[in-house]
């Protein structure tokens, strides 16, 4: 028989208990939608929402109808204090030690708010500054101490050679490397999102909204290519497709949803655009609007002297 936990709204662990208690808890009203539970065979904590239809029968009503009060029976006195942050289990019943996040619970079902273009545009302009901070960082001190050693083989003609092939393969290889690894690793973890996208309130997840695989985020980083050979026509799709999805999620199979879409908490996705991202959308303009002026200075000059030399000539 399955033995369960669940929390308060102080975070204090109850437990354990009998699925028999938990079905008297639920009808007296004692257990919240969101009340985060376990019972062993879970790999982590979930919100009683997702769990109710397996103690409730469905003749006794729908499993979402539960009562918001949270209070329970007293927890033991050895108890620990936050079932987000749990003692080593004393025994192979006790629920998991690691740390849950309720953003980080995947529960189906329920409204979704889909990530649109501008949200995506400034977690891409966060990210893309990121990584292009740390490729020019690492390609510096290569070229640092790339420069060092060649001065090192003197008149060798073929090593200073060969140093300088594996230094242009470094320039060439090291962002796509770079970039694989930021967003692969960050869009399969626990957070499923980069940072940018974590600053903006959004992340990844697959067609079912589960977390991705790093192979799937992997993939779904390689796709990005199709956008590039579109001239970005690929991610303008984001703004005008029902899921509000790139050309690179359709190919990759994924979503970019709102933080809070698919946990126990969806009430607390944004449709607005936010500070951040309002914010790196008006830095990136005006970051835009300052390079067509350098652009422009630029060019002006040469044409004119373009000119004046054809006019000579």
């Amino acid at each position: 028989m399955s033995q369960w936990y669940y929390s308060d709204a102080q975070r204090n662990r109850h437990g354990p208990v009998a699925t028999e208690t938990m079905a008297e808890l639920h009808a007296a009203g004692d257990l919240a939608a969101d009340t985060l539970v376990w019972r062993d065979g879970l790999a982590s904590w979930q919100p009683w929402s997702a769990l109710v239809g397996e103690v409730v029968p469905a003749s006794a009503g729908p499993a979402a109808a539960v009562s918001h009060a949270t209070a329970g029976p007293d927890a033991p006195a050895d108890a620990p204090a936050n079932p987000y942050a749990m003692a080593e289990p004393r025994s192979p019943y006790a629920p998991p030690a690691t740390s849950v996040d309720p953003a980080e619970l995947h529960v189906a079902g329920g409204e979704v708010v889909y990530a649109g273009f501008w949200k995506r545009f400034a977690a891409l302009a966060i990210d893309s500054l990121l990584v292009g901070v740390v490729y020019y960082a690492l390609l510096i001190a290569a070229v640092l101490v790339a420069g060092v050693g060649m001065a090192g083989f003197g008149a060798d003609s073929g090593a200073a050679g060969a140093g300088m092939l594996g230094l242009l393969a470094m320039v060439y290889l090291m962002y796509p490397v770079i970039s694989a690894l930021y967003y692969a690793g960050f869009e399969s973890s626990a957070r499923q999102a980069t940072l940018g996208k974590m600053a903006v309130g959004i992340k990844v997840t697959d067609e079912h909204g589960r977390r991705l695989s790093r192979g799937q985020a992997l993939a779904r980083w390689a796709s990005h290519l199709l956008c590039y050979v579109t001239i970005y026509i690929g991610y303008l799709m984001a703004a005008f497709t029902d899921r509000k999805r790139g050309l690179h999620d359709m190919v990759a199979g994924t979503l970019v949803v709102d933080q809070w879409a698919y946990t126990g908490q969806p009430e607390r996705q944004r449709r607005d655009l936010g500070t951040v991202t309002v914010v790196v959308i008006a830095l990136a303009v005006l970051a835009m609007l300052a390079y067509a002026a350098v652009i422009v200075a630029i060019a002006i000059p040469a044409y004119q002297q373009f000119v004046q030399g054809a006019a000579g000539a």
